[in-house]
């Protein structure tokens, strides 16, 4: 019923805007065996009105009339507010700011049910203060920078394998047409891979100390893991004017997009990680640890996007340990957002 529906409002708006070039009045659509749905124009400008007119929402209540042999109410009925001609014709519509009239509960069940639909008409008017949800994952790579510069020192680490992990819950909140506040509450994990394998940390009343093992074992891995639970404040300018935030396997989104925002995290757990071969046997020691990690970090988000692209790069702007209880380090992050 519905796709019929959108087939005849197809077949009216393209008739209407070939008869409007031909200059006539008139407009006959057949439908089915014997009924037809007539068409009088007296003015040419509400062409342009009825290209957004909601037909199947006005077919619908026509059908359902219909159907209960109400035909009387079918031609004497004064039209809902959002099908008032008036009303329409007052809003003057233009290419750049036109408002597709839709009542909100329709609105929101096709907002969830259908992302294509809603890409091309949730440019409205008085759209400001609506909110988007969304789930969100951080995927890349982690650092840290010693007084601004990489250290080749015991705990340096190694770039692939260092992976920095974020899972978030995402509002994003439109403030103007342009402009968009997105926040959110998550976990983050860092993984710090130590380069030298054999790296241990041991924290003693002085501080935490990185020290090699000298045990003569196949030494694997080693590894610092942090655990943080998340908030962050990202206002955003996305010059595609799209209000939900679009994803990769989306295919489609805004043109360009940038934000810059402070985010704060409390951490919840850390340990560390050595695997070694001894003996032809795999074996794994973990410790968990604070190894004096400052429980609260903070910094600066930047994200850049483009069509269904989303990058980030996190700088923690406070150190990684407590104060002369480690080296002083401040962490980073960045990679792909989906």
């Amino acid at each position: 019923m519905i796709r019929k529906i959108w087939i005849v409002a197809l077949a009216i708006t393209a008739s209407l805007y070939a008869n409007g070039q031909e200059k006539r009045d008139t407009v006959i659509v057949p439908l089915g065996k014997t009924s037809q749905v007539i068409f009088t124009i007296q003015d040419r400008s509400d062409i342009e009105i009825l290209r957004h007119y909601n037909f199947q929402e006005m077919f619908q209540d026509i059908l359902t009339k219909i159907e209960s042999t109400d035909t009387a109410a079918v031609a004497t009925s004064e039209p809902e507010a959002e099908h008032d001609t008036e009303t329409l014709a007052k809003q003057k519509p233009d290419e750049e700011n036109w408002n597709v009239t839709r009542n909100d509960e329709t609105y929101e069940e096709e907002d969830e049910n259908d992302e294509q639909w809603n890409h091309k008409v949730e440019r409205r008017r008085g759209g400001s203060g609506r909110t988007w949800q969304s789930f969100n994952f951080d995927l890349g790579t982690n650092n840290y920078l010693s007084n601004g510069k990489f250290q080749d020192t015991t705990y340096t680490v190694r770039p692939w394998g260092s992976w920095y992990l974020a899972a978030t819950s995402t509002q994003r909140t439109r403030v103007a047409r342009h402009f968009f506040l997105e926040w959110a509450i998550g976990l983050s994990w860092y993984n710090f891979k130590f380069q030298n394998d054999d790296t241990m940390l041991e924290r003693t009343d002085n501080g935490v100390e990185f020290i090699t093992d000298t045990r003569d074992v196949n030494h694997r891995k080693s590894k610092l893991t942090a655990t943080y639970i998340n908030a962050s404040f990202v206002p955003v300018i996305d010059f595609g004017d799209r209000g939900r935030k679009p994803r990769v396997w989306d295919g489609y989104g805004s043109s360009f997009r940038i934000g810059f925002g402070p985010y704060v995290g409390y951490r919840v757990a850390s340990r560390s990680k050595l695997v070694y071969k001894e003996d032809g046997d795999l074996e794994k020691e973990k410790q968990r640890n604070s190894f004096y990690l400052s429980n609260l970090r903070y910094g600066a988000r930047v994200q850049l996007g483009f069509h269904g692209t989303d990058l980030f790069f996190n700088y923690d702007l406070n150190e990684l340990f407590a104060e002369g209880k480690g080296p002083k380090l401040n962490a980073f992050s960045f990679g792909v957002i989906f």
